[in-house]
């Protein structure tokens, strides 16, 4: 597998849009990617971006699909879980990412945002929602995606209003692309991949998965409402199957809380990122087949006009070695005595000051202890 085939088939694998390597002579693999991803409105028209100036006639030959996406750059990630087992439940922003990549379009920072941050979550004309004070934010998601007088809820309009949630606590201005995961699609991904390597960091039990991978039965009065054995991932090196991977990456009641989840969702990300760069996915017909019909269930993208191959051709340098993992700590949020969410510490105001002005590199050398890094390296 070449490394611009790589590079296109990342853009779906990973929806930090990594890419990396040559991209030359893939135009038919090219429409295959941008067919196979499906690709939406997240943002909402008030946020489409202004139209380009009138400029002079392109040059002959045409710059590559891509070519005019400029950074640096800054793409909002948000990971849904819809409860495949509850099918009344409604849609709840999960794991809220953002990846900055920086002007010349070789760096990039992934940090994650608490799904029970407290913020401030604007109104909402699409889902007729008026706003309130302060709430946490996975429910940015779901105020913003129910469809007024249908009981219905629409993932890509619930993302519109995440981002304005993020936006406001961040002070980034304007997302330049972003993608919605659905949590089922992301274990039948990595199922179509073959499975990923990772290294367990700290014994993890979980709370909905029994070792075996069925669902834990519910119990009331049982601890978390789950009764029977649990599966259990110990320290060290583990190849992980989609539902093992979706499991590790949930949990949330082990030591750490949800910043060991924050963490551990921003390595199943590079460990994906890892397995794409490493191994030939694409030697076979059907495990590249598999993987797109993957990728359809498990993506929503939007690249504000620029299809996904586009993008992969704008961060051909980008790899998983230069990606950076920021991890933001927190801490618990209270009123009159009660939890009302989570809040992080203060030096997210540098980090997020630091990322507007791209300047990163400088941030995360002073700060080097918030570095998430692999202990097998």
């Amino acid at each position: 597998m070449t490394r611009s085939t790589r590079l296109l088939l990342i853009i779906g694998v990973i929806v930090v849009l990594l890419g990396g390597g040559a991209y030359a002579g893939v135009s038919l693999l090219r429409s295959h990617v941008d067919d196979a991803i499906p690709q939406a409105d997240l943002f909402g028209p008030s946020d489409a971006p202004s139209p380009s100036a009138p400029g002079s006639p392109s040059p002959s030959p045409s710059p590559s699909p891509g070519a005019d996406i400029k950074g640096p750059l800054n793409i909002l990630i948000v990971g849904v879980d819809t409860r495949e087992a509850q099918k009344s439940w409604p849609v709840h922003g999960d794991a809220v990412m953002i990846l900055h990549v920086n002007a010349d379009l070789s760096s990039g920072y992934l940090t994650s945002l608490p799904r029970d941050l407290v913020v401030r979550v604007p109104a909402y004309k699409p889902s007729n929602y008026g706003g309130t004070a302060r709430t946490k934010l996975t429910h940015a998601m779901t105020f913003g995606a129910r469809v007024p007088g249908t009981g219905r809820f629409d993932m890509a309009q619930g993302f519109g209003l995440m981002a304005k949630a993020v936006s406001g606590y961040t002070g980034i201005a304007r997302f330049d692309a972003g993608a919605v995961i659905t949590f089922t699609g992301y274990r039948d991904l990595i199922d179509a991949m073959g499975g990923v390597d990772i290294y367990v960091d700290q014994k993890v039990v979980s709370l909905h998965r029994q070792p075996n991978g069925k669902l834990r039965p519910p119990c009331g009065g049982c601890s978390h409402g789950y009764s029977g054995p649990q599966a259990v991932y110990k320290v060290g090196n583990m190849h992980m199957a989609g539902w093992q991977a979706l499991d590790y990456g949930r949990q949330r009641y082990t030591t750490g809380g949800e910043y060991t989840r924050q963490r551990h969702q921003r390595q199943l990300i590079e460990a994906m990122a890892a397995k794409v760069f490493s191994g030939d996915l694409l030697t076979s017909p059907g495990r590249f087949e598999a993987i797109l019909q993957a990728l359809g269930k498990t993506i929503v993208f939007d690249g504000r006009g620029n299809t996904p191959s586009a993008w992969a051709y704008a961060l051909r340098k980008l790899t998983p070695a230069n990606i950076t993992l920021v991890g933001l700590p927190g801490h618990g949020v209270y009123s009159g005595g009660r939890y009302q969410g989570e809040g992080l510490d203060s030096v997210q105001a540098g980090y997020f000051a630091a990322l507007r002005k791209d300047q990163l590199a400088a941030w995360v050398r002073a700060h080097p202890k918030l570095v998430n890094v692999d202990p097998r390296a």
